[in-house]
C-alpha cells in the first residue's frame, strides 16, 4: 500500500474535528452540570443532570464518542473534585454514552418519551443504580459490605429514578425544540 493511501486510510478512521470539538464541548458541559448546586434531601444523596451531554454525545455521534464523552467527564469531573479518580466508578458515565450511541439508530427514527426512556433504561439500572452500588459498598463497606450495598441500592434506585425522569424529559425538550438539527449534529 502507498503512503498516500495509508494516509487518506488515517484519516478516514479518525474522528473528524467537528464531532472532537462537539465531544470535547459536550463533555464540559457535563463537567458543569455535575458541578451545579442542587437541593440536596442528605450527604450521600445528589441529583445531577450530567449525564444529559453525555447521552448526547451518544446519541449524535454513536457509541464509541459517547463512551470516551463519558470517560473524559468523569476524570475530569475527579480532578475538580476533592475525592480523587477511582476507575470503578467510572463505568456508568460511560454507560450513558455507550447505550445512547447503541439505541440512536432507533432515535434517529423519531425522538419519544418511550425510545429515550428506552435508551436510558439499561444504563440507569445496570450503571447507576447496580454497578455504582456495589462500587460503593465494594470501596466504602468493610466488614458491613452486604447492608451497606442494600441502603446504596434502595436510596439511589429513588434518586435515580428521580434522575432517570429529569434526563429524559430533558433530552425530549431539546429534541422538540429542535437543537439538534439547528446545531446541524442532526439530520
Amino acid at each position: 500500500m502507498s503512503k498516500m493511501t495509508t494516509d487518506t486510510a488515517v484519516r478516514r478512521a479518525a474522528f473528524p474535528v467537528r464531532t472532537l470539538a462537539a465531544c470535547a464541548l459536550l463533555a464540559a458541559v457535563s463537567v458543569v452540570l455535575a458541578r451545579l448546586v442542587i437541593p440536596m434531601p442528605n450527604e450521600t444523596t445528589r441529583f445531577s443532570l450530567e449525564a444529559i451531554p453525555i447521552f448526547i454525545a451518544g446519541m449524535l455521534f454513536g457509541p464509541l464518542p459517547g463512551a470516551l464523552v463519558g470517560f473524559v467527564a468523569d476524570l475530569v469531573g475527579c480532578l475538580f473534585s476533592g475525592y480523587g479518580y477511582n476507575p470503578l466508578f467510572c463505568v456508568p458515565p460511560i454507560l450513558y454514552g455507550l447505550c445512547a450511541g447503541l439505541f440512536s439508530p432507533m432515535l434517529r427514527k423519531k425522538i419519544t418519551i418511550p425510545r429515550l426512556a428506552l435508551a436510558f433504561l439499561p444504563a440507569v439500572v445496570l450503571g447507576s443504580i447496580l454497578y455504582q452500588s456495589w462500587s460503593l459498598a465494594f470501596v466504602y463497606g468493610g466488614d458491613a459490605f452486604e447492608a451497606f450495598f442494600l441502603t446504596k441500592l434502595a436510596s439511589r434506585s429513588i434518586q435515580f429514578a428521580v434522575t432517570f425522569v429529569l434526563d429524559v424529559l430533558a433530552v425530549w425538550l431539546l429534541g422538540r425544540a429542535h437543537v439538534f438539527t439547528a446545531t446541524k449534529l442532526w439530520k
